[in-house]
């Protein structure tokens, strides 16, 4: 049973001033910084912009068409509750925190945990900056069930495959306690001066952005009101059905409740709560399709917390990826392929189909997002932080943790992920996602027309058949990018040349010969990996068990962690006249549907670009000089490098 806690106001010392800190926890309820807040005395709610922190992973434009709706809803609920939300831009965080702890007097500052490797470091100069001035300052858990430094290993070390983490995750108890909303905040009075701003000053959407955004109003509504409409909504009429239909490419079949998780305005405590209050119900009445709907849904909420753990562990994650080898591999940076995947051109259909979603919509399906991400990087061999810097500037739930590790699953960097040598035929994803084309359909009305025993291969029917569907290959559909035997060809060369560099580069080492290589297939080493120490900064005063954790590394070389090498395996040919069913069913714990989830969001929109980012590459038009899509709209337009700096990239990212 729940055990529910509010704030009363007779419980307030009215003499204490606490700055609540908003970032990624856009909600009233359930909000442990801002209910601590509540309770102690009067409130100063913030909410800061700095694009000049966010460096070159500054939000997409429908990202910040989320923001800018949310923090409108919050702003509203705020002052129904007595207290006004106070929006700043700055140039500095940590500026505008000391002004408000000036204009106002307040002796403390609160905020809930956030992960990434822009917020570790920004979070913990921040806090030992302000112990340093004698502001109390304190962080609470409000995104996870779990803090990454709470779930190790019996020796200690990080988990570096996801099943071990969820099994000791779930072994664990949780606080069943659910943080209602306070009915009454006290304001702070402002005595000094605040340069606050209203949020179209923010500049979270200029006027050439507005009208595409307006349709995204129509199929979303931003805001934490709305997140738990949206949980009821799904718990109730969808989640019992979750297991069979979350497989299906085409319309509303998985929870949709990523962009209320990441912007904060749903608790995640409360979605696995109530999923879990389900999975007993169901239990009790022998409902098997429902228990295994909760399941599979609760992994899906648990490859969200590994994300963070990962990216909290392993900070280097977002540049870097977590098997060494992979270093060595050498990545095609082709600048027209990259442009020809983005635009939704490369002549698979069921490739483009997604890519030209994306781009109209901010949003694709889990199975999608692994299907093209998976294509960029197996098929055209493109480096995969292109791909995960363009999803973080599309996509309308960009998610960074949950990007790199989707990116790092796709391309073999994990040891549980696909291995690198797995390419999955488009064909064959179409036939078993898509199997009746509605979702080719819907997006590529050119093939509108083609029959369904060829709209996922229309390159294999014959010139009568795509006639008829008035379809003209090379001309107002491409032809294949690459055939699928050269691309399967190239790859295994590419993993062959890969093993050769990381040889040389062995030799050339005097301890590399030492290094230990793991078999991912079977059980998965992690002695090799670097032991996380929890950093407790002794010199705060105000440091508490709630507080946030900074890593740091016994041994900071990442590069021992290796996945022995495997065969390659070539994939399954697809009968004829029959699809083919070669991926693991639902539930298995390597099987594609159990990271289907992972790959959800990044690819970045830099107004800042720092001296040690790596360049991605974007155009506004066709290799062949043509004008982009329809799709690629004047609005949307952006001043794209087409020039790569190999050497900084190679530098940067060690490959």
């Amino acid at each position: 049973m729940n055990s529910n806690t509010s704030v009363s106001p007779e419980n307030m010392s009215s003499s204490s001033k606490t700055i609540v800190w908003f970032r990624r926890d856009l909600r009233i309820d359930d909000n442990p910084a801002l209910a601590a807040a509540a309770r102690d005395g009067g409130v100063f709610p913030v909410y800061i912009w700095c694009p000049k922190e966010e460096e070159q992973f500054y939000p997409g434009r429908v990202s910040r068409w989320w923001l800018k709706q949310s923090l409108a809803h919050l702003e509203q609920s705020l002052k129904s509750l007595g207290a006004e939300l106070v929006l700043i831009k700055t140039h500095c965080t940590l500026s505008a925190l000391l002004d408000c702890i000036n204009a106002t007097g307040a002796t403390k500052l609160v905020f809930n945990h956030l992960y990434d490797p822009v917020s570790l470091v920004r979070d913990h100069n921040i806090k030992e900056k302000l112990a340093e001035a004698g502001i109390s300052v304190q962080s609470y858990n409000g995104d996870l069930l779990y803090e990454p430094w709470e779930i190790y290993d019996e020796k200690g070390q990080a988990f570096t495959t996801f099943d071990a983490y969820w099994d000791k995750c779930l072994n664990m108890q949780m606080e069943p306690i659910s943080l209602l909303p306070p009915w009454r905040l006290v304001p702070v009075a402002v005595t000094g001066t605040v340069e606050r701003c209203s949020i179209e000053d923010l500049g979270l959407e200029n006027e050439t952005e507005k009208a595409s955004n307006a349709l995204l109003g129509r199929a979303w509504c931003p805001g934490w009101g709305s997140a738990d409409k949206a949980i009821t909504e799904f718990v109730e009429h969808n989640l019992c059905d979750y297991s069979r239909s979350r497989l299906k490419v085409g319309g509303n079949s998985t929870s949709l409740l990523s962009p209320y998780l990441h912007f904060g305005e749903l608790s995640v405590r409360k979605v696995f709560q109530s999923a879990r209050m389900k999975q007993i119900l169901w239990r009790r009445e022998q409902n098997s399709q429902g228990e295994e709907s909760v399941t599979l849904f609760l992994k899906a909420v648990g490859l969200r917390e590994y994300s963070r753990y990962l990216t909290f562990n392993f900070p280097f994650t977002h540049e870097r990826p977590l098997l060494s080898n992979l270093k060595y591999f050498p990545w095609n940076a082709d600048v027209n392929r990259f442009k020809a995947w983005r635009q939704g051109r490369t002549g698979y259909p069921l490739v483009d189909a997604g890519m030209r979603e994306l781009w109209a919509t901010g949003w694709i399906h889990n199975r999608i997002r692994v299907i093209v991400s998976s294509f960029a990087v197996k098929f055209l061999l493109l480096p995969w932080r292109w791909g995960m810097k363009y999803f973080w500037d599309t996509l309308l739930d960009a998610d960074l943790e949950c990007d790199i590790l989707g990116w790092q699953y796709i391309s073999g960097s994990l040891p549980d992920g696909h291995e690198l040598e797995r390419l999955d035929s488009p064909q064959i994803q179409g036939s078993k996602f898509d199997p009746e084309g509605e979702y080719v359909r819907q997006w590529l009305p050119e093939l509108a027309r083609m029959p369904t025993e060829w709209i996922h291969h229309p390159w294999d029917a014959s010139h009568t058949v795509l006639k008829a569907a008035g379809v003209e290959l090379g001309l107002n559909y491409p032809k294949p990018i690459i055939d699928i035997d050269i691309a399967r060809e190239r790859l295994r060369e590419a993993i062959f040349k890969m093993w050769e560099l990381e040889a040389a580069a062995k030799a050339a080492t005097s301890d590399g010969m030492n290094e230990e290589v793991f078999d991912n297939s079977v059980g998965i080493e992690t002695s090799a990996i670097p032991k996380v120490i929890l950093k407790e900064n002794s010199s705060c005063p105000t440091y508490s068990s709630n507080d946030q954790r900074v890593p740091s590394f016994q041994n900071g070389n990442n590069g021992s962690l290796h996945r022995k090498r495997a065969k390659c395996v070539e994939e399954e040919r697809l009968p004829a006249g029959k699809p083919n069913n070669h991926n693991k069913q639902a539930g298995t714990s390597r099987g594609e549907e159990d990271l289907c989830s992972t790959a959800e969001s990044s690819a970045s929109k830099r107004q800042t670009i720092s001296r040690m980012s790596f360049s991605v590459p974007q155009s506004c038009s066709s290799s062949d000089g043509r004008p982009m899509l329809e799709c690629e709209s004047s609005d949307m337009k952006r001043s794209w490098q087409e020039k790569i700096d190999l050497e900084q990239t190679s530098s940067k990212n060690g490959n």
